[in-house]
Parts: C-alpha cells; structure tokens; sequence
C-alpha cells in the first residue's frame, strides 16, 4: 500500500497491519458527519516513511487513524506512538515515543503527549509531558517542563526548543543543573576518606585501667539518679 503523506514523505511499506475503511453511518449508527470519521484504521503499524528518495523515519503504533476529509487533513495514533529519525547513512539520530500523536498534514507539524520520551544520538534522554515537531521549520519544542538527562549532569526547565535532530537545544526557564556522580567516583571518594582518618593509638594496660574505673563510676552515677 501506497500512501501520500503531506511534505513530500511517502509510505514505503507496511508490515503486519490490519486496514479497513470506517463503515458507513447508517451502519454504524453515528450521527458525526461522515468527514469527522477515519478513511482508514490500521492495527499494528510498523512502517518505513522516506523524504526525496531517502528512508528518514521509522514508525510503530498499535493504531493508526486517517482523516483526509477533515480541515485540516490529519493523522492521529491514539494508543501511542515509537519513532526513529534515520540520516542518510540509515543511521538512527533521534528517536520518540509517547502516549499519544497527532499530525498535521497542512501544517507539517506533529504533536507528541503523555509520558514523551526522546533520545538523541548522544545518549541524552528528553522527558516532557508535551512536545510539538514542526517539519516545516525542522524545528522540535514545547512549552510545559523539560528533564534532559545527559552523561554527567540533569537539566530542568519549562520551555524548550531544539533542532530535529535534538543535538542543538536551548531551555528558556531553567531551573536547575544538577550534577551526576558514578559509582567510580563514589567508591573512590570513600576509600579516600577511610585513607585520611587517623589509627586510633593502641592503649596500654594502664591507660586501659583507668579508663574502666571511669566507666563504672560514671555508671554508678547515673544508676543513683
């Protein structure tokens, strides 16, 4: 099957899916016109979407819902989406996952919600309630909170925008910048520690004595309170 996807992205395959047109309203009993219905409903997604020739993006979804009636036409995953961004070595540079998607084919933007989670080819982990993709601008950002999770440190914010390939990115309200300790350095540290402190001086038998005779009589003391 062979599907045009707005901003020169075409369909390349589609593999272990299930497609059926929405039925007809007197069928199924909806009083929506038939423009606000899905012209097609497909389970199971995993499919490979290429821009000018090239394969750039990897999709899975459990359902996929097509709506090129409506104004604007878009495309809507609502049990959740998984996404990989190739270069042109086929490389992965980015990927997203979230609960829910949406698209907009006029726009060339996607709207990612619910639990986003993006990964860069540096390893850094974006977490944010909310983020918007505009395909257009080549452009990835959002307005709500933002957790990235980078090899050494933790960054949070509210506000955030990035290039698509998440490797240039800017937060507009951070609040905080918090350092990252590993277990090397951790172990290092208090073997450090033990290293510095002092050997107590073994005691003589005098010193000993003496010591216990203090003991006992701080003890009768205390017993007579």
């Amino acid at each position: 099957m062979i599907v045009a996807i707005a901003g020169g992205l075409v369909l390349l395959a589609m593999v272990f899916s299930a497609c059926h047109k929405s039925p007809p309203l007197a069928q199924s009993g909806e009083t929506r016109e038939r423009k606000e219905l899905p012209s097609m409903v497909t389970d199971s997604v995993m499919t490979l979407i290429s821009d000018s020739g090239v394969t750039r993006y990897r999709i899975e979804a459990p359902k996929w819902l097509i709506f090129d009636r409506t104004e604007p036409p878009c495309q809507e995953f609502p049990q959740g989406i998984y996404m990989e961004q190739f270069d042109e070595e086929l490389k992965v540079q980015a990927s997203l996952k979230a609960d829910y998607a949406y698209y907009n084919e006029t726009a060339q933007e996607w709207l990612l919600r619910g639990n986003v989670h993006a990964l860069n080819r540096k390893g850094e982990q974006f977490d944010t309630p909310e983020l918007r993709w505009s395909q257009h601008d080549h452009r990835v950002y959002s307005d709500t909170t933002i957790h990235i999770t980078r090899e050494k440190s933790i960054i949070q914010g509210v506000g955030f925008e990035s290039n698509e390939e998440m490797s240039k990115y800017t937060i507009l309200r951070p609040s905080g910048v918090f350092p990252i300790k590993d277990e090397e350095e951790t172990e290092s540290g208090e073997e450090q520690v033990n290293e510095e402190q002092p050997k107590e001086k073994a005691k003589t038998p005098t010193e000993k004595a003496k010591e216990k005779k203090e003991s006992s009589k701080f003890k009768m003391s205390t017993d007579n309170l």
